[in-house]
């Protein structure tokens, strides 16, 4: 897990909820009313957003060229029915795409990811390759090929695996 500063604008939020759950310990803090609460969600809204965070972790580790983790649904079929409408800024004309209706979470996760593919971003959010991990994080490496959530544990940890196996 890593110390590296959130992902910039709506990509926060994305990054936030696949960092939900602990890969290595499985703790998931959805499972808790101070986890739900954070994303304005009841005990019902969990399975979904479950489905929802695997299929952006998935997603973010295509990203990073790596296969999905399992099976799942796909993305673009979680968010095809999220409601977005065009917001304009009457002070600076500026246009946004933002949730419609009650902002319910796919729809704040669908305009951030419009927010990024915009901003050209989205493809920098990334899902970290260690298996024990897959950390969420966003890669500001000045190439766009970062490997690991952190360098100093993840990322450590590969390349004392590499040369212990080298090595024998």
């Amino acid at each position: 897990m890593s110390e590296r500063s959130p992902a910039p604008g709506g990509l926060d939020l994305v990054e936030t909820l696949v960092n939900t759950l602990d890969v290595e310990t499985g703790a998931d803090s959805l499972d808790t009313p101070q986890g739900r609460a954070r994303f304005g969600l009841t005990e019902d809204d969990v399975p979904g957003v479950r489905e929802l965070r695997e299929s952006l972790r998935a997603t973010l580790l295509a990203h990073a060229g790596h296969p999905p983790h399992r099976v799942v649904t796909p993305l673009g079929e979680l968010l095809a029915g999220a409601p977005l409408v065009v917001t304009v800024d009457a002070a600076d004309g500026s246009a946004a795409l933002a949730p419609a209706g009650d902002g319910s979470l796919p729809a704040r996760v669908a305009a951030a990811v419009a927010e990024a593919l915009v901003a050209g971003t989205w493809t920098r959010l990334k899902a970290c390759e260690a298996a024990d991990c897959h950390w969420a994080y966003y890669d500001r490496s000045p190439a766009g090929r970062g490997r690991w959530c952190s360098m100093q544990v993840c990322g450590a940890r590969a390349k004392m695996r590499r040369y212990r196996a080298k090595e024998a």
